[in-house]
């Protein structure tokens, strides 16, 4: 099956000054203090990506490299860092592509975040995470902790379709109780949420009560999509393979807008919060960063 494709190739590894971002003080997106990626590219072909577009300047962008000496790199920075934080990863490309199992590079990067005192956020559709829960959980003494995996339908044929060669739903949820069993403060990135395909009630309350059932602490939504250039033609050109005839529904709705929002965005929003306060779920980025950030903060305090 697609989602269960193995590394056929070496990987190709590329030159790279840096690969930690400077520190970054209040960040609204989980509260991520540095961002770090250690790959370029990524090999899980979801139809809506928008690393694909132009402005990111990633070529080939199915092809996945890897920053050449990333470890060692990764290391001299977090030496270098004046100031302790969350080093978030995942943003451009999944740290658990297909050649980390092999390579490991993500996990001796959270290696050496935890030898060197920070927290670590994580954002993947991998179940391969779950590998490293042990090291999750030692950062965890000292330094937050979150990993948020995405899921955007709960059907696995939808999930093959729109994210073909990424671990299918299924088993992201099973990832997901994996994680919270081992108390990792986990939840999902419920986005994007497409359009004519994934809008529908019954998609987002499945998604919400998998993810109750499983022990996910914080659902985090966007109902709709962004479509820009050359990202929009791959996405169309999907849809023309997967979803005859939705191509012209998008361009009747949404033309060249960057961001398309769902129709039902409105309606989709009262019912996923309705059922996310019913099972105690979390889905506003103020109390997300709050609960999972609190506790350090007070251990900070008291040593004061």
């Amino acid at each position: 099956m697609a989602d269960q494709m193995e590394r056929t190739v070496n990987m190709e590894f590329i030159p790279a000054k840096t690969i930690i971002s400077g520190y970054s003080e209040g960040n609204l997106w989980f509260g991520d203090n540095y961002n770090m990626n250690i790959y370029k590219g990524c090999c899980h072909g979801c139809i809506y990506c928008d690393s694909r577009s132009e402005c990111y300047r990633i070529d080939d962008f199915d092809q996945v490299r890897a920053k050449d000496n990333a470890l060692a790199l990764i290391a001299r920075e977090l030496r270098s860092k004046r100031r302790k934080g969350v080093v978030g990863t995942g943003a451009m490309s999944d740290p658990y592509n297909l050649y980390e199992k092999e390579y490991r590079l993500t996990r001796g990067a959270l290696e050496l975040i935890d030898a060197n005192g920070f927290g670590a956020s994580i954002a993947t559709k991998s179940d391969l995470v779950t590998r490293d829960i042990d090291v999750l959980s030692s950062i965890k003494t000292h330094s937050p902790v979150l990993v948020k995996i995405t899921v955007t339908t709960a059907d696995d044929e939808l999930c093959r379709k729109v994210e073909p060669r990424a671990p299918v739903a299924s088993r992201r949820f099973s990832a997901i109780r994996r994680l919270a069993a081992g108390g990792i403060f986990t939840g999902i990135l419920l986005m994007p949420v497409l359009p004519f395909i994934e809008d529908n009630e019954e998609n987002v309350v499945s998604i919400v009560r998998l993810a109750g059932e499983a022990g996910a602490r914080f659902i985090y939504p966007s109902f709709g999509v962004t479509l820009r250039q050359n990202q929009r033609e791959w996405y169309y050109s999907k849809l023309d393979e997967h979803f005859p005839g939705l191509r012209q529904k998008y361009v009747k709705q949404f033309g060249n807008a960057y961001e398309c929002p769902s129709p039902k965005a409105k309606e989709l929003w009262q019912v996923f919060r309705a059922e996310c306060d019913r099972l105690g779920i979390l889905h506003e980025m103020e109390d997300i960063i709050e609960v999972y950030r609190k506790p350090y903060r007070i251990n900070q305090l008291s040593l004061f």
